[in-house]
């Protein structure tokens, strides 16, 4: 019958990482079927003995990732005295970083999910930009550090995702001339957050007649017709020539650029700097 593995995951903070390590280990073999036994938040040296006694009685194999060096080498010493398998997670990748870097690492326990709180936000930042993409809910304008408007196919939601990934929520609200803009972006408060996207006319008929062919549509669409575009551009000027908003020209712009304008201009705004 084929033996289940133990493995004893020790770690002086959460002990995620070794888990994570453990489990992709693991499925790399029939059923990926292992025992984990997570011993968390370790600090003192009396817990890394009775851990690697447990570990000795039931033959299992400690992975770890412990950064406080005193922890680290009584393991060490004790998994070696009584013949457990181990392996350090961390050590290794720390040690060359050390060579590469040139520097020594701080060794300070539970680091990683310091940063995980910038993770947070960028999903919180995601979730918000799907949530108000496309003007589908006015209540996000109030909470949003970005709003995009523009006519359709300037990169509105491409511009929202990009920006969330840098944890920035973005709203968006298209402009059309049918269609009067929602009477939150009078708000002072809302106003201060609005950048306009525009575009030339012919580089928009080029996208939105590639996009009704994607569509299987006709590129004969109003759509895309260079009077109907040149209808809207001219509506969306004069919102945003009202709304008083920087314009950004996406023309001949990858997203990225874009957004590196974007950027320039929200931080100059969260300085305290009007744009120009």
């Amino acid at each position: 019958m084929r033996q289940i593995p133990v493995i004893y995951v020790v770690s002086d903070s959460i002990g995620e990482t070794a888990e994570s390590v453990v489990r992709a280990a693991a499925s790399q073999f029939d059923g990926g079927h292992v025992i984990l036994r997570r011993v968390s938040y370790v600090k003192d040296t009396q817990t890394i003995e009775e851990t690697v006694n447990a570990a000795a009685v039931e033959d299992a194999c400690i992975a770890f990732t412990i950064i406080v060096p005193e922890l680290k080498a009584q393991l060490v010493r004790r998994a070696r005295a009584l013949g457990v398998r181990y392996v350090d997670i961390m050590g290794p990748m720390i040690e060359m970083l050390q060579d590469v870097v040139g520097e020594r690492p701080r060794l300070l326990a539970g680091l990683v999910h310091q940063l995980d709180e910038d993770y947070f936000r960028r999903v919180e930042a995601i979730e918000f930009a799907v949530k108000y993409d496309d003007g589908k809910d006015v209540r996000g304008l109030l909470q949003a550090d970005v709003i995009l408007v523009g006519v359709s196919r300037t990169s509105k939601t491409p511009l929202s995702m990009y920006l969330a990934h840098k944890a920035i929520k973005v709203a968006n609200v298209p402009l059309v001339p049918e269609s009067r803009p929602p009477k939150q972006l009078d708000d002072p408060e809302v106003r201060s957050k609005i950048i306009g996207l525009t575009i030339r006319p012919d580089k928009l008929n080029l996208i939105r007649q590639e996009r009704l062919r994607a569509l299987g549509l006709k590129d004969e669409s109003m759509y895309a017709s260079s009077t109907r575009i040149v209808e809207e551009l001219a509506y969306a000027r004069t919102i945003m020539d009202t709304l008083g908003c920087p314009v950004v020209d996406v023309s001949d712009r990858a997203v990225e650029e874009t957004a590196g304008i974007i950027l320039d201009i929200f931080s100059g705004r969260a300085a305290g700097h009007s744009p120009s």
